[in-house]
């Protein structure tokens, strides 16, 4: 099924909340970063998704439906079996009457008086027959009613762990809501939901998973089938639908489309998960939407994302269908329930992959359909560029600054990025400080027995010693690494389970332009998976998967993050004669000298592999691009690829010839111009020709006006270098003489 197949799959679903009532004092809208006030009115919206009535209970949704009499929203009363809709409960919660909001009332949901819902459905969806065969060719509005409010303990649970794992790095610290609400400028009385209950974690967890399921009148049998996604896995492509900024203009905004792909799931390492992280384009209004697999099965409904307190960065969350049915199975179920209908479900396997397959048979009570559900392949085995995973690691240096790390041999040789050890020398105060790259502060100490996994602080005695590593420090007279600093590193093997510290050293960092440095491992555990190399350059347009640890620090108790994105550029240099020598990929004398790519970079994926589809390494992520005021670009990311690191790559075979990475220190202007984002340099002029005249041959010896405003500076560096005191005029030297502007 392609995209534009699942898209129109999706639509089928996705609806648009629409709650508007009474807000004489205007206070109603602090519960979302957008709204509408207008005569005392507040109108607000988010997205919803309709469900099949395989996936509920119809005799109990009917009760609720039929019983309501709180005028919440029209059509109660109605003997027919609605249609529900889920959403997320932020939109309903500022209508609550006083008694529920404040959690005093017991039983049923009411809201306000005078406060009317609406849901906006595609063009296909109709009340009656004779609607749905009107020349009607635009979205409908229908009134829906609240029928009730549910919690999901297990998706709270893992929002509250995550932002209790920051509470002790204020600076670094995780909050919920959308970057694009004005925390700052906007009054107390618009600030997001979420960043108001921070105080109470538990309260903010609840707040922000508790959804919401309202009826409607429509026809059941118009929803179609959907089937539920058996297993959610990094890297696995998604597609979400909902409206943002919907009651702005729904004609823009209704029902957009974005794509992207699973980052993270939790809890880490589990078959079944509660909450996942979505690398995708996410906007207001677009929470409650639904998310879809790669096969147009239901994964889980949008919530309000995290975001971190310093840098701005989102993390897009998904609460699966699966937390949701179980934290309501007296009415939703986890998987279709076909009975009624005398269809059973047979998880067999198929060629067509994800699609339902219907066939007839014939029962004692006549035909029956036999639905045959297809699972997805990657259920029995990982994909590629998951497999790739066993070969990051998570790197911390004195339980301070963390970053991503990959294993180049099962000897434990891992390559990362300089600036880890050494950030000064790439414009970086400390190896905390995240406002040039890709490095981020970790969390503090204390909480180190958060997460069960996380304990260890050595290696357990399964682990080898290496005590005489194979690495040598000198060879043929050329030193391996003049890094003499007293710093206590450890690496995080993620591939074991459960998850082991290993205490590493520093083998190599690089002198020369490429930001690149190698540890090594003072044990050596079994299983290390190496990662594979791709030293041809990748071709623009390709697919590109960042692996790492961004954002998501040590105490947060997250496996690496997958991130994809496309090659978006390769730009190349001039490399040394000893580069080139059987270099794959060498065109003109010209190798690749960084990659960017449009897959999400963050604080902390620094030394993160950046793979292909097939999940060889193409490039080792570096930094990413931040705003003038510091906010961090992560779409906008720079890599080395792995033909600038063939030498590293030859020494990690038998790490006996340490000159091999000589020719990574050697000094390369066309490098690191390219590093630091400048035009190519210019080449050198050619030589005069014989005919030009003497009187210009004259003149361009004299000295040039460069080289004039070169001594000014030089005979008045004091001044300039205390600008302060220009504006005192008795202490400027008797040879300046002040401006008269």
């Amino acid at each position: 099924m392609g995209l534009p197949e699942i898209v129109d799959f999706a639509r089928n679903f996705a609806v648009m909340v629409r709650v508007k009532g009474p807000d004489p004092k205007g206070l109603k809208m602090r519960n979302h970063a957008f709204h509408h006030y207008h005569s005392g009115t507040t109108t607000i919206s988010a997205s919803g998704m309709l469900l099949p009535d395989t996936l509920y209970d119809s005799g109990v949704a009917k009760q609720l439906f039929g019983g309501r009499g709180d005028g919440g929203g029209g059509g109660g009363g109605s003997q027919r079996s609605p249609v529900l809709v889920v959403t997320v409960a932020s939109i309903v919660e500022p209508f609550l009457s006083l008694e529920h909001r404040k959690g005093l009332a017991q039983g049923r949901h009411q809201l306000i008086p005078g406060v009317q819902i609406d849901i906006m459905v595609e063009d296909e969806m109709r009340l009656e027959k004779e609607s749905r065969d009107s020349d009607k060719a635009h979205p409908c509005w229908f009134a829906a009613q609240l029928l009730t409010l549910i919690d999901v303990p297990a998706s709270a649970a893992a929002i509250q762990s995550l932002i209790e794992a920051s509470l002790s790095s204020p600076d670094h610290g995780w909050e919920v809501g959308w970057s694009l609400a004005s925390h700052s400028n906007a009054p107390q009385a618009q600030v997001d939901f979420g960043v108001r209950e921070l105080g109470n974690l538990t309260l903010t967890g609840k707040s922000n998973t508790r959804i919401a399921i309202l009826g409607v009148s429509l026809i059941p049998q118009d929803v179609p089938n959907i089937t539920i996604s058996p297993s959610n896995q990094r890297g696995d492509f998604l597609v979400a639908v909902g409206s943002p900024f919907g009651i702005l203009s729904t004609v823009h905004f209704f029902n957009s489309i974005s794509v992207g792909s699973i980052a993270n799931c939790y809890p880490p390492n589990s078959s079944s998960s509660s909450l996942l992280m979505a690398d995708i384009r996410c906007l207001p209004g677009v929470e409650g939407g639904p998310v879809l697999s790669e096969q147009a099965q239901l994964i889980g409904m949008l919530i309000r994302p995290l975001r971190q307190k310093t840098s701005g960065a989102e993390i897009q969350l998904v609460i699966s269908w699966e937390a949701i049915a179980t934290a309501c199975s007296d009415l939703l179920r986890k998987e279709p329930h076909y009975a009624e209908k005398g269809i059973s479900v047979d998880r067999g396997t198929s060629d067509d992959v994800g699609k339902p397959i219907l066939a007839e048979s014939h029962g004692s009570n006549g035909a029956i359909t036999h639905i045959q559900e297809c699972i997805y392949s990657s259920c029995s085995s990982p994909s590629p560029v998951e497999k790739a995973m066993g070969s990051v690691c998570l790197i911390n240096i004195d339980d301070g600054a963390w970053a991503s790390g990959v294993f180049l041999n099962k000897q434990g040789l891992i390559l990362t990025n300089a600036h880890l050890l050494e950030p000064w020398r790439f414009g970086r105060r400390t190896a905390s400080d995240g406002r040039h790259g890709s490095i981020s502060e970790a969390l503090s100490p204390r909480h180190s027995g958060l997460y069960g996994k996380q304990k260890s602080e050595g290696c357990p005695p399964m682990v080898h010693n290496n005590a005489d590593p194979s690495v040598r420090d000198e060879h043929g007279g050329y030193v391996l690494s003049s890094y003499r600093g007293q710093r206590r590193i450890r690496v995080r093997l993620d591939h074991r389970d459960p998850w082991i510290w290993c205490d590493a050293k520093v083998v190599y960092v690089c002198k020369g332009p490429v930001d690149v440095a190698l540890l090594q491992l003072k044990y050596i555990t079994d299983q290390l998976s190496p990662i594979v190399m791709d030293f041809m350059s990748p071709s623009v347009g390709s697919k590109a998967y960042v692996i790492g640890h961004g954002l998501l620090g040590p105490r947060c108790g997250f496996s690496p993050s997958i991130c994809s994105g496309v090659v978006a550029k390769v730009l190349k240099s001039k490399f040394p004669h000893s580069y080139q020598t059987n270099q794959p990929g060498n065109t003109q004398g010209d190798l690749p000298a960084m990659l960017e790519t449009t897959a999400a970079v963050h604080p902390g994926g620094s030394g993160g592999a950046v793979v292909n589809s097939e999940g060889q390494m193409i490039g080792l992520v570096t930094s990413n691009a931040r705003h003038g005021g510091g906010t961090i670009i992560p779409h906008l990311n720079f890599s080395i690829p792995c033909a600038a690191l063939l030498p590293i790559f030859k020494f990690s075979k038998d790490m006996q010839d340490p000159s091999l990475l000589q020719v990574l220190d050697q000094p390369n202007e066309y490098l690191s111009s390219v590093w630091a984002l400048m035009p190519p340099l210019s080449p050198k002029p050619p030589p005069l020709p014989p005919h030009i005249p003497e009187s210009l041959l004259q003149d361009n010896n004299k000295e040039a006006k460069g080289s004039r405003f070169a001594r000014f500076v030089a005979e008045r560096k004091d001044v300039f270098e205390n600008p302060n005191q220009l504006g005192k005029e008795r202490r400027l030297p008797n040879n300046v003489v002040p401006s008269k502007l």
